[in-house]
């Protein structure tokens, strides 16, 4: 060590610390030279260009010194005109000659002298090589005109009062008040205003016109009628305004010329002055203008972000925002880039719209735009996405930009967030809400096939509504059916609330069946103070708590009630409640009206411990026996909650011997090891105990593990769920996990086959090859040899997706023709089918299932007619395919985000009903059939009672399926329609089975896709066409049935209602995982580790 600190050097002298205290005298004595470096050249002419010039604010300064010389001058003048007495005579020396005092005349020859000595500077610090251009410029030529005469006068005193036309200084002020003008906006930072800048030209200019009149006429007519400075005013106003009383009038040629020359200065320069700001007040009213600093400080509103504004897209903003009564006051920004369309800017000129709404069209990337929109002072900021486009992915990412910049610009502004890939979503996680349209849109159609006309039930619960539509309207369903779709979700605290305040301490299941039967509010979830899950059916397990917060279905917020008690309505004479009409709903259930609603107490007398009993009518109904329906427990009790059918689902499971024999059932649940993209949330699922190979998914092609080649092959038990689509986008992954969820028996899972345009990627195989009969084929639902080969002569529902490339048509509507018309030729070949579609615009629903000489779809047309000139945002409800649930489209969802900016929660509720969240201990949609043996229970609060008392289940909703009268001709219409007429002889369809029986096992074994080398599929599609011909009159009885059926929903109907055969009723049930002893250590023991991995990964 010695050694090498030897070999270390010593410092030098100026780095050692005595040194650096006593001072470095060596460094005196080093030649080292000082340099300064300057951004301009270091010139006197450099530094007063810099002072005069170029620097901001000292410019600002000289001009703003300049400017109020000339106006100094230009009082000066007048001080004179005023103290000269009045000449006598008509001589032309009283032109060229004054009266000018020597006070006066000092004044006005020190600010020529300053005015001369800067304009000669200027001069010469902007000269570049040119002096004429110099000395030709009309502020020059002025400028020496009125400053060299009082400059002569001083070493010549007889022409002190010699006549200067220092009136011809206000078009020095104006040159000078321009520059300043844009000094002053350079100086501050700010944007310079075009329209501002040419409105103080044109006034400026005018004003200067005037002045240099008056004064002119002022002078000449010395010689003449001898005008005071108001006479010259009045006569120019009255000359200008084109008015000429002709009680004033010029004498004097000279003064008549003058008055010429000024005439035709204003009819040249005022028309120019008018024109430029007239195309600029044009731009302006395209681009917006500004959006009002005072008024975004003393007003709210929100910011509407958008890449192309449409007429539906702006009107079902405008009609749910404003449907909201605190919304009234709040102004609507819109910002976007592209110039308003015709049809926003008629509909913006509205009274109603036009005070409200301001369109400014500008970028969300720049910041002089967000700045226009006053973003940083905006309660909300809508960021949507233009789903017309061809190329998804890039919406996405201007989606995606524009959350960045509008975050970037102002922090504290709340997101709300559109967008349409589920993979890009992890980009806007800092967004306080985001609605992904393609989750959303494959959750929705994969419930629609398990739950009827889900799409429905969440459309109508995500709009706002009154309850009002189709109270005009003769028919009685119609009239349940728009009542009923008032119904909305709601929250309040459970002490501050009248709905349940009385439960406090009581179970979950309690308060929900309670509240309904006194009230007629439908308690469907609750959430504690300190936690930010909602859980939807907690269970009967759940005490409510005084500070939970209260979610339920209701026709109103509870805010806006009044209450009747039951003396109340003795002594106004109100009849109890009574039955009216064919759908036997009381007419009391509900009175609505715009903000209150008054509702009726029914009796609320406790009942017997024992439960109530069934008074069954007598008449028709054998002796059997009538089963009770116990009471609703305030707390749960273990021994009967563990009797109840929560855990159905394993008993369901239980498999007979000869299903055990089948290795289809051997399944496990679990999280999917694999998901398509980052951010979906886990889902607790059936899964195989090893995926798929790859070559087995591949429905139409053999491979060395199965010879099947089509659906009929594999012996499906249950019917098949079809889905139809363009591509296999990661948000099809969403279609699966609802059909797979733990919670659905495994005897009731349903093959799922995609019938894809385009083949998919490995990755998207990778995240489905996990799940039990999941396939995909190529194929398109154009050709009737893949339909028959996807096997839809076996499958339960047929969901036909929307295809982005016929998203972007010429003319926007005509995006769903090819869609509506596939799907309409499906409708008449395969009647008994249920086919769910997808479309781009809701108002081509009225193709769906198309009848030209339907008049009942045309009364209904009709119908939506009038409720849309009524103002409803639901006209499209009656119409039979969405009342159904057989059509959806996705902008309908578009209120979900917009509701979100009142009701922070509808985001998070939706999802779990769609199962796209699960939160432990939440319930789950499902739904359940009415048979014979269930009409026993006769209305819907004995059902909701039953519910509550045994499986935990709260209901909220029914689906109705009702006979449809049909007039004869109508009948035989349809008759006709459906009868596909091929005219083929016996003897050709048996001799073709013949040919397929004989070569059925070259069939099995064929691995080509290709038509051509299907021939026998081809002999079997003719077949089928002719075995239909054969069987016209059968196959038009299907089609009868279904067409003259109607189906609709009742969202939270009255106690009251009656149950009818076949109604489907929607219930959320509670998690059966929650009511396990050791329910989160048997989640994780079915749960692989690779599983573990990718829910860490994936959630976000």
């Amino acid at each position: 060590m010695v050694d090498l600190e030897s070999e270390v050097p010593p410092l030098p002298p100026r780095y050692r610390f005595r040194d650096l205290l006593l001072g470095d005298q060596g460094w005196q004595n080093d030649d080292r030279v000082q340099v300064e470096f300057y951004m301009n050249e270091n010139t006197f002419k450099e530094r007063l260009k810099l002072f005069f010039i170029k620097n901001q604010r000292s410019s600002l300064r000289i001009r703003l010194f300049n400017f109020s010389l000339k106006l100094l001058s230009c009082l000066l003048y007048i001080i004179r005109v005023l103290l000269e007495k009045p000449s006598q005579g008509d001589e032309w020396s009283h032109i060229i000659w004054v009266n000018r005092s020597v006070p006066l005349w000092g004044l006005q020859v020190l600010v020529a002298l300053i005015s001369l000595f800067e304009t000669i500077l200027l001069g010469y610090l902007s000269y570049k090589g040119n002096i004429w251009e110099q000395i030709l410029r009309i502020p020059f030529i002025l400028e020496i005109i009125n400053a060299v005469p009082f400059i002569i006068s001083i070493f010549w005193p007889s022409l002190r009062n010699l006549f200067v036309p220092v009136f011809l200084n206000c078009w020095l002020a104006k040159h000078a008040l321009e520059n300043m003008i844009n000094d002053l906006h350079r100086a501050i930072q700010r944007t310079q205003s075009a329209m501002f800048n040419q409105v103080l030209i044109l006034i400026s200019t005018l004003l200067c016109l005037i002045f240099t009149c008056i004064c002119g006429i002022q002078h000449l007519e010395r010689i003449g009628k001898k005008l005071n400075l108001f006479d010259s005013l009045y006569f120019c106003i009255v000359t200008f305004s084109t008015v000429g009383f002709g009680d004033v009038t010029p004498e004097t040629w000279s003064s008549k010329l003058f008055v010429v020359i000024m005439i035709c200065v204003a009819l040249v320069v005022l028309p120019i002055q008018f024109e430029q700001m007239a195309y600029l007040w044009m731009e302006r009213q395209k681009s917006g203008g500004n959006y009002s600093r005072h008024r975004a400080q003393t007003e709210k509103h929100v910011v509407l972000c958008v890449s192309s504004l449409k007429i539906d897209l702006l009107m079902d903003f405008l009609n749910e925002f404003y449907a909201h009564p605190r919304l009234q006051d709040y102004y609507v920004v819109i910002l976007c880039p592209t110039e308003m369309d015709v049809q926003v800017r008629r509909v913006l000129q509205i009274p109603m719209w036009s005070q409200r709404v301001i369109y400014l069209q500008g970028s969300a990337l720049k910041d002089q735009d967000l700045l226009r929109a006053k973003m940083d002072d905006a309660e909300a900021c809508f960021i949507l996405s233009s789903r017309c486009e061809v190329d998804r992915t890039s919406s996405d990412h201007q989606t995606i930009l524009r959350a960045w910049a509008v975050k970037d610009f102002a922090p504290k502004c709340p997101l709300y967030v559109q967008i349409l890939k589920p993979e890009n979503k992890f980009h806007i996680k800092f967004a306080d809400h985001v609605v992904c349209e393609e989750e959303f849109k494959y959750a929705m159609l994969a419930l629609n096939c398990i739950c009827p006309a889900t799409s429905t039930l969440i459309t109508l619960l995500v709009h706002t509504s009154r309850g009002q539509e189709g109270q005009q309207s003769p028919e009685q369903w119609q009239k349940t059916y728009g009542r009923c779709s008032g119904n909305e979700v709601y929250h309040i605290t459970l002490e501050e609330s009248t709905f349940f305040a009385e439960y406090e301490g009581k179970s979950f299941t309690y308060a929900s069946f309670h509240a309904h039967k006194k009230y007629g509010v439908c308690l469907i979830g609750v959430r504690r103070e300190d936690n930010k899950n909602i859980l939807l059916n907690p269970g009967p397990r759940y005490i409510m708590n005084a500070t939970d917060i209260c979610f339920y279905i209701n026709i109103t917020k509870e805010e806006n009630s009044a209450f009747k008690n039951e003396d109340q309505q003795k002594k106004s004479n109100v009849p109890r409640s009574f039955y009216h009409g064919p759908s036997r709903l009381p007419v009391h259930s509900i009175i609505a009206s715009m903000g209150t609603v008054a509702i009726d107490l029914q009796d609320t007398s406790c009942r017997s411990a024992s439960g109530p009993t069934l008074s069954l009518p007598t008449e028709g109904i054998k002796e059997i026996r009538r089963p009770s329906i116990a009471p609703v427990l305030e707390v749960a009790d273990t021994s009967s909650i563990q009797t109840c059918d929560l855990l159905s689902d394993q008993s369901e499971d239980e498999t007979t011997p000869d299903e055990k024999m089948s290795s289809n059932l051997e399944y496990a649940k679990g999280y999917p090891p694999y998901s398509p993209y980052i951010g979906s949330s886990p889902t607790f699922c059936h899964l195989l105990h090893e995926k798929v190979p790859f070559c087995c998914l591949r429905l139409d092609k053999s491979c060395q593990h199965n010879y099947y080649e089509d659906a009929k092959a594999y012996g499906f038990k249950n019917k098949l769920i079809i889905v139809a689509a363009e591509t296999a986008g990661n948000g099809l992954y969403n279609f699966i996990v609802p059909l797979r969820a733990y919670y659905r028996p495994k005897k009731e899972l349903n093959p799922i086959v995609l019938l894809l345009d385009n083949p998919p990627d490995m990755h998207f195989l990778d995240a489905i090859c996990w799940f039990p009969m999941v396939y995909y084929m190529v194929g398109s639902i154009d050709n009737l040899d893949d339909l028959l080969r996807c096997g839809v002569t076996f499958a339960a529902n047929m969901v036909v997706v929307d295809k982005e490339s016929t998203m972007s048509a010429e003319e926007d509507y005509m995006a769903d023709a090819k869609t509506i018309v596939n799907v309409q030729t499906l409708f008449r070949l395969f009647s008994s089918l249920s086919i769910i579609t997808e479309l781009t615009h809701p108002a081509n629903m009225r193709f769906m299932q198309f009848r030209a000489k339907d008049c009942y779809s045309l009364a209904l047309s009709k119908l939506e007619k009038k409720e849309r000139e009524r103002g409803s945002n639901l006209a499209f409800m009656f119409r039979l395919p969405f009342a159904a649930g057989r059509v959806f489209s996705i902008s309908m969802l578009d209120t979900l985000l917009y509701q979100s900016f009142v009701k922070d929660y509808m985001i998070s509720i939706t999802r779990l009903l769609l199962g796209l969240d699960t939160t432990p201990g939440s319930g789950f949609l499902c739904s359940m059939k009415i048979t014979e043996d269930d009409l026993w229970i006769r209305t819907y609060a004995r059902l909701y009672q039953k519910l509550c008392s045994t499986t935990g289940d709260v209901p909220i909703g029914i689906y109705r399926t009702e006979s449809q009268k049909l007039t004869t001709s109508e009948s035989r219409e349809i008759t006709s329609q459906s009868q596909i007429s091929i005219s083929v002889e016996e003897w050709e369809d048996t001799k073709d089975c013949k040919e397929h029986g004989h070569h059925r096992g070259n069939h099995r074994n064929s691995t080509s896709s290709d038509q051509s080398d299907h021939p026998l599929l081809r002999r079997k599609s003719l077949q089928w066409a002719r075995r239909l011909s054969r069987k016209g009159p059968k196959h038009s009885d299907e089609m009868n049935d279904q067409q003259s059926t109607l189906s609709y929903i009742l969202i939270n109907p009255s106690p009251d209602t009656r149950l009818e055969l076949n109604d489907v009723v929607y219930l959320i049930r509670p998690d059966p995982l929650a009511y396990l002893p050791n329910s989160e250590p048997s989640r994780k023991n079915s749960i692989t580790t690779a599983g573990q991995d990718s829910r860490e990964e994936t959630q976000l």
